[in-house]
């Protein structure tokens, strides 16, 4: 016979599951492979200044002939000010400008977009606390289901402060599982299994490219700020990317929304004002384009089919 003590204790476990359930999830689904994309995309971006105008820009000049996008953008702005029309958007004026702003709602909700991307703000901690992230994670996405069967949706992982007290590359290691991929966008991934978001792990490989460039293995790079933009008094801007940076995301979002080795894609393109972008020197280029594509390659959820065709390889020569 079951002894009080237990009895009592019984209800302390039941009120514990949920938090184990919580501290420990279970492994999320696999996500299919997706098949490469027959010609050019028409791309959706929302979120904020680390999307900003120069980086879709230059994935267009990447991408294949005919690639199109619109945005809607604000500055350090969440999901759920996206989607409550009530709720301000910093910046909203100056950030989303024609031809490239199309309404958000109306856009991701019509069908129009072979693909949407949707990214949330920094500090993400914050945005699943206090700006309810997964569930408005989670109605972008539907929205973009509910408007096209075939619309691919994504999800941008960026990254922290270089100065973040736990450390730069710290967080963007730990936080990808723990806070991207489980907290804000789990839920989803369990409610969507045939139909999942994918990864555009770009805080991933901005933290290669930089562990790199400081290894002495980029041609002309040897620091992570590099990568970063300078304020107008020449100090270092802890979380904005320069045209490098924003070459480095660009090369990221080609490849996964592609499915293809960025290896030989142009590295002199131009910003969104039509002005001429800093560029890597062409050895950089293809140092940085390796880099890219390995990293990739190591993450499952891009749904990159050479991933999968590797891993298979892998198996088989691992057999009998």
């Amino acid at each position: 016979m079951m002894s009080r003590r237990a009895l009592f204790a019984l209800p302390a476990l039941a009120a514990l599951w949920p938090l184990s359930r919580w501290l420990h999830p279970d492994p999320l689904p696999d996500v299919p492979v997706l098949p490469v994309p027959e010609g050019a995309l028409r791309v959706f971006h929302l979120g904020h200044s680390l999307v900003g105008p120069d980086m879709p820009h230059m994935l267009a000049q990447l991408a294949p002939q005919g690639h199109g996008w619109n945005s809607q953008l604000g500055s350090g702005t969440s999901l759920k000010q996206h989607w409550e029309p009530e709720l301000a958007i910093l910046d909203f004026e100056i950030t989303n400008q024609p031809p490239a702003y199309r309404d958000a709602r109306e856009a991701i909700g019509s069908g129009d977009y072979d693909a949407v991307v949707l990214t949330e703000m920094v500090e993400l901690h914050d945005a699943i606390r206090y700006f309810d992230g997964a569930d408005y994670f989670q109605r972008w996405a539907d929205l973009a289901r509910a408007g096209s069967p075939k619309t691919r949706i994504f999800l941008y992982e960026t990254w922290h402060h270089l100065n973040d007290p736990e450390g730069w590359e710290a967080r963007i290691h730990g936080d990808l599982e723990v806070l991207w991929l489980q907290k804000l966008s789990g839920a989803d991934s369990r409610s969507n299994p045939d139909r999942p978001v994918y990864l555009i792990p770009a805080g991933q490989v901005m933290a290669a490219v930089a562990g790199a460039a400081e290894a002495g293995k980029i041609d002309g790079l040897s620091s992570r700020e590099d990568l970063f933009a300078r304020n107008s008094d020449g100090d270092l801007d802890t979380i904005h990317i320069n045209d490098l940076g924003a070459y480095v995301v660009a090369l990221t979002h080609y490849s996964v929304l592609y499915q293809r080795n960025p290896l030989g894609l142009p590295h002199r393109l131009t910003r969104a004002d039509g002005s001429t972008a800093q560029h890597l020197s062409e050895q950089a280029a293809i140092e940085v384009q390796q880099i890219v594509w390995q990293t990739l390659l190591a993450q499952p959820r891009t749904g990159l089919a050479a991933a999968a065709q590797a891993t298979l390889a892998g198996t088989r020569g691992s057999g009998s």
